[in-house]
């Protein structure tokens, strides 16, 4: 168990952005917040996400076959607490629009993300889920929301 502990405190060390990954259900918009995402491969463009287990939308998210990461600027710490509880009416409230992929592109986002479902390997509690771009673009201009040590943080300017 000190492992795990030591495990938890010391890679919570390491900030990370924070990104919000939707798709449609049919007509419904899904998501969830997610903070464990990374570029993956620049040729041919493509990134990762690594949804819990447990999670109940990500199964949903790969029934789509596609989704949108949605980068979260530093206000949106409230989009990022709603999209992380469960519940059917995790949109409720939030602005949004459709990506070219037709997944929901949050208002506010500083950058957005279209992939299409590109693998899923084994990450122990975590599934790797392995997304392959179709197109990108930059949002308004913010600072980034990141989380550390189990909060989330802002950058600061010396």
């Amino acid at each position: 168990m000190a492992v795990v502990l030591d495990f938890k405190a010391v890679l919570g060390r390491f900030a990370t952005g924070v990104t919000a990954i939707t798709a449609l259900d049919g007509a419904q918009p899904i998501g969830f917040a997610c903070q464990s995402f990374s570029a993956l491969s620049l040729d041919p463009p493509a990134v990762a996400l690594f949804p819990a287990r447990t999670s109940t939308t990500w199964p949903r998210i790969r029934a789509a076959s596609k989704f949108c990461v949605n980068v979260l600027a530093a206000d949106q710490e409230q989009v990022c607490k709603q999209l992380g509880r469960s519940g059917p009416d995790k949109f409720d409230g939030l602005d949004w629009t459709r990506s070219p992929n037709g997944s929901p592109l949050l208002d506010g986002s500083i950058a957005w993300i279209d992939c299409e479902l590109g693998g899923e390997l084994d990450g122990g509690d975590h599934t790797i889920v392995i997304g392959h771009v179709t197109a990108l673009g930059a949002g308004r201009e913010a600072d980034p929301l990141l989380f550390y040590r189990s909060g989330f943080e802002r950058l600061t300017t010396a």
